[in-house]
């Protein structure tokens, strides 16, 4: 399992994406423009450095729902292999069975 304040730490992040989301994307369609005047991204560039850093979607790690691994995680599931093994074993991923040759 990992560490508690790796965790935290990971919630707060993707607390922090979601409320400046919108901001965020804001300022980077007035960077990315071609008809926006230098001083305009200028600006833009200056107010997106002023954000928190951890409220960039680049710096949320996906974690393991269960353990909080971050190593061996699938996406699509939420869950690390370790975990999705154990699961599948048990019965408890539906369509999914441990199969050995």
């Amino acid at each position: 399992m990992a560490k508690l304040c790796q965790i935290n730490r990971n919630k707060k992040r993707e607390k922090l994406v979601k409320k400046y989301a919108t901001k965020r994307a804001a300022l980077k369609k007035v960077i990315k423009d071609k008809k926006s005047s230098p001083e305009e991204v200028f600006d833009a560039a200056m107010k997106l450095s002023k954000l928190p850093r951890n409220s960039s979607k680049v710096r949320v790690h996906n974690r393991c729902e269960l353990t909080g691994r971050s190593h061996g995680y699938y996406r699509k599931l939420k869950l690390s292999r370790i975990q999705l093994r154990k699961l599948s074993s048990e019965g408890q991923v539906p369509g999914m069975k441990k199969s050995s040759w």
